[in-house]
């Protein structure tokens, strides 16, 4: 991953020789760090979590080890240096949000097995008008569509064969040079839709659903981050992020010099031969567009004075439901269900449940172990209190710097491992210059998902550079510019609809904000 970086800055050394080194040197400089460091006198706890964050995010970063193995060290180290308690560190890897997560993806693969989510995206795509600009929006907004839902990688793959059938049809009518501007336009459309996307819901991204965990763990007494309120937040941004990044695609790679139409009948043939629908896309799209309901109506939904009642409220014990239960119960629905079909099968079966990514919930639990390891040493408010001269600093810089420093980070790093690397900190730093945690948090979380530069930054991004259609440069050049009208935009943003939805306000600390602390 990090071989990119250096071809570009013209280094002559390949990711294996930066992945053997520091495999060596990241135990080396933390053991250095505990034995020759005291951040907090009388408290070697804390160095020591210091020492174990440093070694993560080296290993991360890097790569040295697969993302999901560097998230165990917390279940290994903790319990050796005294941090935590091992029987303590292993139900943090298994949550509330961790089912969400389960739960959403078995939805997700059912769709894929039963091919709903192509009947969808075809579906949409015959809406548009075959015009060029409209074709590029009509990819966009399904991608965008089905990545709020599924996972932004396999909504990549998918589209990319559909965008593809169109590019051969017109470099076959105009030839390959004609069309080659466009065909970019189209592929990198594919791969910033996915990941604007991705960030109208929780379960879009794994930023988000990492966001929400350690937001729970370092302010237990605060207000729950609902599917609803996330979406009612995030959509709008969504929205306004595509329309733009379209605009910009669409006046880049679209040449007014040649016009040309393409054939209904590629989509129309598609469509066609997945056949009618099936009763098992039927129970498929039922369970998500219930799912989808009860998500967003679970809690009431504030409208000023007047509540839009959740229907939680019809159970006798209403706190203990959440998200998570939602999902898992509807989960449950498709492996009960039988198909009619495939004789003796279910809608969902456990060898298509297996290919969930149970290395991202390994990646999930290591973060959010991490966050509760900076809690219960104080590391979080000890390097809280050390940037506390950035409370000087006007409110709408302090989101911009965190914007354009996580935007640019995560274009070389996992996005979920700098969500669940600078959090923590970010949690500590709210303390430290008194104001709203999710006002430095939110920018940040949507910003892990704001990459558009480098093929390794998000795997929509890796997937559509592999097509040998798009090079680097023209995502680099393109890219940088979406990379700072998101700043902008998540900026504007949580100065506009964060006091609406979350009730941010920047003069005033919420009464939950040191409950726990």
């Amino acid at each position: 991953m990090v071989d990119i970086l250096f071809i570009i800055i013209g280094k002559a050394m390949n990711q294996n020789t930066i992945q053997k080194w520091m495999l060596i040197f990241g135990p080396v400089i933390s053991i250095m760090m505990i034995l020759f460091m005291d951040l907090e006198p009388g408290r070697p706890e804390v160095t020591r979590m210091a020492a174990v964050a440093l070694l993560m995010a080296m290993w991360w970063v890097t790569e040295a080890l697969p993302l999901a193995a560097t998230a165990l060290l917390p279940v290994a180290l903790f319990p050796l240096l005294g941090i935590m308690n091992g029987k303590t560190v292993a139900p943090i890897y298994f949550n509330h949000i961790i089912f969400l997560f389960i739960g959403g993806f078995i939805m997700a693969l059912a769709m894929e097995k039963w091919d709903l989510h192509k009947r969808i995206a075809l579906f949409i795509l015959l809406r548009f008008k075959l015009k060029p600009a409209n074709i590029l929006l009509g990819f966009m907004i399904t991608t965008a569509f089905l990545s709020m839902w599924i996972s932004n990688t396999a909504t990549t793959m998918m589209m990319v064969p559909i965008a593809l059938a169109i590019i051969l049809q017109l470099e076959g009518l105009l030839g390959k040079a004609s069309v080659k501007k466009y065909s970019i336009g189209i592929f990198l459309g594919l791969a910033y839709s996915a990941s604007i996307g991705g960030i109208a819901t929780i379960v879009g991204t794994p930023p988000n659903l990492s966001f929400v965990r350690i937001f729970n763990i370092l302010f237990p007494g605060s207000p729950e981050i609902t599917f609803a309120n996330w979406f009612f937040f995030a959509f709008p941004l969504s929205v306004c992020f595509l329309i733009i990044v379209w605009f910009i695609l669409s006046q880049i790679f679209i040449s007014k010099k040649i016009v040309f139409k393409i054939d209904p009948k590629i989509f129309k043939n598609q469509y066609r031969e997945l056949g009618p629908m099936s009763s098992e896309e039927k129970i498929v799209l039922t369970g998500f567009l219930c799912l989808i309901f009860l998500w967003l109506f679970r809690s009431d939904i504030p409208l000023g004075d007047f509540v839009i009642p959740g229907w939680s409220r019809m159970f006798p014990y209403a706190s203990y439901l959440n998200d998570g239960t939602v999902a898992i119960t509807i989960a449950l629905i498709l492996f009960i269900l039988p198909s009619r079909s495939q004789k003796g099968n279910r809608i969902m079966d456990w060898d298509t449940a297996s290919k969930l990514p149970w290395n991202i919930v390994l990646l999930f639990g290591g973060g959010f172990a991490l966050a509760s390891g900076f809690k219960e040493t104080g590391l979080s408010n000890l390097l809280g209190s050390q940037l506390g001269g950035v409370g000087n600093l006007h409110p709408v810089l302090i989101v911009a710097v965190i914007c354009i420093f996580v935007t640019f980070l995560t274009e070389l790093t996992s996005n979920t491992a700098t969500a669940e690397m600078l959090l923590p900190i970010l949690g500590g730093l709210a303390i430290a210059i008194k104001v709203n945690p999710l006002f430095l948090m939110i920018p940040a979380t949507l910003s892990c998902s704001f990459a558009f530069m480098l093929p390794v930054a998000t795997p929509p991004n890796a997937i559509i550079f592999g097509t040998n259609r798009v090079t680097i440069m023209d995502m680099a050049k393109t890219g940088i510019w979406i990379n700072l009208i998101g700043v902008v935009l998540i900026t504007l943003l949580i100065f506009s609809f964060g006091n609406w939805v979350f009730g941010i306000d920047v003069a005033h600390i919420p009464d939950w904000m040191m409950k726990g602390k």
